[in-house]
């Protein structure tokens, strides 16, 4: 039943179970291991480390197991240190060709019974399924290297800043790196060494091209909005929320001065994060019965199965802003699932954006697309979408 793998590229992989290795033939029966790693795919797999959600190895090793792990994980390191100062390509080696069997051997029993001691000890998360189907996911994007082309971008570098930055871009890490569990609302973070998908200057996005033919861009229009009027009932309106709310909430008989549509979105959300303003006066947005729902004892606890431990005074802000980021993981999930088998894939996630690598021939697909992102479990929620050749020159769509 617990097995581990020995993988670390597409041709190289291997399977530890039961004191042996297989690198051909797997035995059936393999359900739960440690972590998810792309070689061993099956459904029915269970994953000790989403129990934990997101432990290292080390600190969900139960103190027995400490010494053996601890000097499995000190030879492991020595092998590489080896494999470095020999100045060995690794990416011409499979790691089981390198290490020997015992040692290997050795380290994958150590992980097994810490990944048998995690399912005794540890509670299946509520919502065990949708981090699976998320990690998933990105664990994907992690193994396709972002497409660096800096050949029609020679006006950037026309600053020293910006030759700085951009030589930190082109010669770093090639890889997004996604943490799962990198914020308690469940919003992606980045490790340390990920590509910065997520924090790189917006003019620098030019750099970054699809490895198909389109970059296609979809968010929702106003989503952090969107949800709390969802989780309070209302039907969604169907244009533009900012705009919306200066008809419906910032008009005449609240308000002598009615803002126009930035300045609202401005006030809007000073007033929703800050449980001590009144500015808002209408019933739409009532946020006490928001934290009356989902919040008790100390916890938020969403509809996604996420419980977040919080303070009262920021708990709105919690369940608005996880709700949010599953909202858009999950339609993310989706799409990819919807494309499963084309040449598009989902290419990355910013916050509560989803960019597509689009191929041409899937360009057919671009309504379908936007209809399975637009419906989610909530309610249908408006969507801007755009597309370009990078991912900076994005133009919006008219469909």
């Amino acid at each position: 039943m617990y097995f581990q793998t020995l993988d670390d590229k597409t041709e190289c992989v291997g399977v530890y179970r039961d004191g042996k290795l297989y690198f051909d033939n797997f035995p059936e029966d393999l359900k739960r291991t440690w972590k998810y790693s792309g070689s061993i795919t099956d459904e029915d797999i269970e994953y000790a480390w989403l129990y934990t959600q997101g432990l290292p190895l080390k600190e969900a090793c139960p103190p027995e197991y400490e010494k053996d792990l601890n000097a499995s994980i000190k030879k492991m390191e020595a092998f590489y240190k080896s494999f470095r100062i020999a100045k060995l390509d690794m990416s011409q080696h499979c790691i089981f060709d390198l290490i020997p069997e015992d040692s290997l051997a050795a380290f994958c029993e150590i992980k097994n019974k810490i990944t048998e001691y995690v399912f005794a000890t540890y509670d299946k998360p509520e919502n065990y399924d949708f981090l699976n189907e998320a990690y998933k996911l990105i664990y994907s994007i992690r193994e396709r290297k972002v497409n660096i082309d800096i050949a029609d971008c020679k006006n950037l570098f026309t600053s020293t800043n910006n030759r700085i930055g951009l030589q930190k871009i082109t010669n770093g890490p090639q890889h997004v790196d996604y943490n799962l569990f990198g914020t308690v609302t469940g919003r992606l973070a980045t490790y340390p060494g990920s590509f910065p998908i997520l924090t790189m200057k917006k003019d620098f996005r030019r750099v970054v091209k699809p490895h198909n033919d389109w970059f296609l861009s979809l968010d929702y229009n106003g989503a952090e909005v969107r949800t709390v009027l969802s989780l309070l009932g209302h039907p969604q309106p169907t244009e533009d929320i900012h705009a919306w709310n200066v008809a419906n909430v910032f008009n005449e008989s609240h308000y002598d001065k009615i803002p126009d549509r930035a300045d609202a979105k401005v006030l809007f959300f000073g007033w929703l994060y800050n449980p001590d303003s009144e500015l808002i006066k209408s019933d739409l947005y009532d946020r006490d019965t928001i934290i009356e729902k989902y919040y008790s004892d100390g916890h938020a606890e969403t509809i996604f199965g996420r419980k977040i431990k919080v303070d009262k005074r920021r708990a709105l802000s919690y369940i608005i802003q996880s709700t949010t980021s599953d909202l858009v993981l999950e339609r993310a999930i989706a799409i990819q699932k919807l494309l499963n088998g084309k040449k598009s894939f989902v290419s990355y996630l910013i916050h509560d954006e989803i960019i597509i690598d689009l191929a041409e021939e899937d360009k057919h697909m671009v309504p379908q697309i936007k209809e399975v992102f637009a419906t989610n479990r909530l309610d249908e929620f408006m969507v801007n979408i755009s597309a370009g050749k990078n991912f900076y020159d994005l133009e919006e769509l008219k469909l």
